[in-house]
């Protein structure tokens, strides 16, 4: 008996598959849009492609006048600048702190239950303290991201280290291998591809930890400019921007994922 499931796609066929959905939605909207603009011409709700084409090219090719900038490349600048360093200090912090507390049992006993709390804590309800504490600039919003992602990738880290092999860590310490020796030769090498993972996995949350920042307070960035437009009902700028900050996660995402492959090709195989 055939079976669907014995005969996956070929490449073609999973390129054509993964668009397909996309382009549904673009006619399910197209077809919605006229039968609007139908009925009535002014409707902001649902603009027409043509809408969209002209509120792009203003803010992509024509200076602002208050500013002069241009303001859609502006805001691209302004948001992966707060996106990229905000996530790689939390790698960061997630690589240097989580390895020492996920591999030495008295710092694991000690920080593990604050990681944990802090964890928890919903990062956007201390963003008005965080205000308080570092002024409105971009000091507060690096902040909120680094308290909302880096405890979830030390965490990860920790788990990581918890689920290598105990026999390893023996067969090292058989060896003479000091603590730093085991964590550099053993530990690093095991827990780096699942980081970049880990990073990959928390790229939503940072979008949202920067675009609330942004909503809230700042002179520039796409979710301040999404937030700046809405009481205008400016879906031609709105929808764009969305979907601009969507492919903007994607093609970090996949670059997070070459990187992997590149610098951990065995990881890649063992993975498939």
């Amino acid at each position: 008996m055939k079976r669907i499931i014995n005969y996956p796609p070929s490449r073609g066929q999973r390129l054509f598959l993964g668009i397909l959905p996309f382009l549904l939605i673009l006619l399910v909207y197209v077809l919605a849009s006229e039968a609007r603009l139908s009925v009535n011409p002014t409707d902001k709700l649902m603009p027409a492609l043509t809408s969209f084409k002209a509120a792009m090219e203003r803010m992509m090719f024509t200076p602002d006048k208050a500013s002069g900038t241009l303001l859609f490349w502006w805001d691209t600048y302004l948001s992966l600048w707060r996106l990229l360093v905000g996530l790689g200090l939390c790698a960061l912090l997630g690589l240097v702190l989580g390895t020492p507390i996920g591999f030495i049992p008295q710092l694991r006993a000690a920080f593990d239950p604050v990681l944990a709390a802090i964890s928890l804590v919903p990062p956007l309800a201390v963003l008005p303290i965080l205000f308080i504490l570092f002024g409105l600039g971009e000091v507060s919003k690096i902040v909120l991201i680094v308290f909302g992602v880096a405890p979830c990738l030390m965490r990860d880290v920790v788990l990581r280290i918890d689920a290598i092999p105990r026999e390893q860590i023996i067969k090292a310490q058989t060896l003479g291998g000091s603590t730093w020796q085991m964590m550099m030769h053993v530990i690093l090498p095991q827990i780096l591809p699942g980081l970049i993972n880990a990073v990959r996995l928390q790229l939503g949350a940072t979008w949202l930890f920067v675009i609330a920042a942004e909503a809230i307070t700042a002179e520039g960035g796409l979710g301040h400019r999404v937030f700046l437009v809405r009481r205008y009902l400016a879906m031609d700028v709105i929808l764009p921007y969305v979907i601009w900050i969507t492919l903007l996660a994607f093609l970090i995402d996949l670059a997070l994922r070459k990187l992997s492959a590149r610098l951990f090709p065995w990881s890649v195989l063992k993975e498939g």
